[in-house]
């Protein structure tokens, strides 16, 4: 039996790209898609575009929430699939089969994940992550950098938990770990799997998400390890932008 996937959107005021990603999702070759909106109230004409593809959710809520985790936890709440993905406005799943080629890698995983194409705001390529994706993949996988988006990882639903508020910019990283330390099976699908638009809060707010995200890795990893750790993501940031300047030159 196939399982159920839910797919959950948050949007606030993106009239621009909110039926692009909404489209990659109706829009899927596999059948059994529980498609979630969870609007904050907007005001810029992105309510209408959504009311075109009413008869398509599962579930859709327009109203005022406390930041873009807490409107993922109303998602969550909703959420009866097997499986949750966050795809949230923006955003695209890569193609029209990937859904069904995900679930075709393997019966039965705790976690899916794939590599993500990365797309500036004119929706132009700009190539894959910095960071690819790792040939396996736990929990303690995020110790040198996020390695995985959160657009790119498909989680069995029973393992996960609600976002931790606490965090205002990396809670997508908390919830991740959490979930992986739960997993006992996690396929790596070889694939690409999301189109990331770049730009979001985490890059808006980067100073603040980059505290965030040493206070979750120390949590997880260790103080000591972790200064560590960053000093291994400082050299090999440094490495990258080199080799990225001399290829450009």
């Amino acid at each position: 039996m196939q399982p159920t996937l839910s797919v959950i959107t948050i949007v606030y005021n993106n009239v621009k790209d909110i039926e692009r990603t909404m489209l990659s999702v109706l829009n899927q070759s596999y059948p059994h898609i529980e498609y979630i909106i969870i609007d904050g109230a907007s005001t810029d004409g992105t309510k209408k575009i959504i009311d075109q593809y009413r008869d398509q959710l599962a579930q859709y809520i327009s109203e005022k929430d406390n930041g873009i985790y807490d409107a993922m936890n109303k998602g969550l709440s909703l959420a009866t699939g097997d499986y949750l993905l966050f795809m949230n406005s923006g955003d695209e799943i890569y193609s029209t089969d990937t859904v069904k080629e995900v679930f075709a890698a393997a019966p039965g995983a705790d976690i899916y994940y794939g590599e993500t194409e990365m797309y500036d705001e004119g929706w132009h390529s700009l190539g894959q992550r910095r960071h690819e994706a790792p040939e396996t993949f736990n929990w303690k996988s995020f110790k040198h950098g996020m390695s995985i988006s959160h657009q790119a990882i498909y989680v069995k639903r029973s393992l996960a938990g609600p976002y931790d508020l606490q965090y205002q910019y990396s809670a997508d990283i908390d919830w991740i770990i959490r979930v992986a330390k739960k997993a006992s099976s996690i396929i790596n699908t070889h694939t690409y799997v999301a189109k990331y638009l770049t730009g979001g809060i985490s890059k808006q707010k980067h100073i603040e998400s980059l505290k965030e995200r040493f206070r979750i890795f120390s949590k997880y990893y260790g103080l000591l390890p972790n200064l560590f750790n960053h000093l291994a993501i400082a050299f090999n940031l440094a490495r990258f932008y080199v080799k990225h300047r001399r290829t450009n030159d």
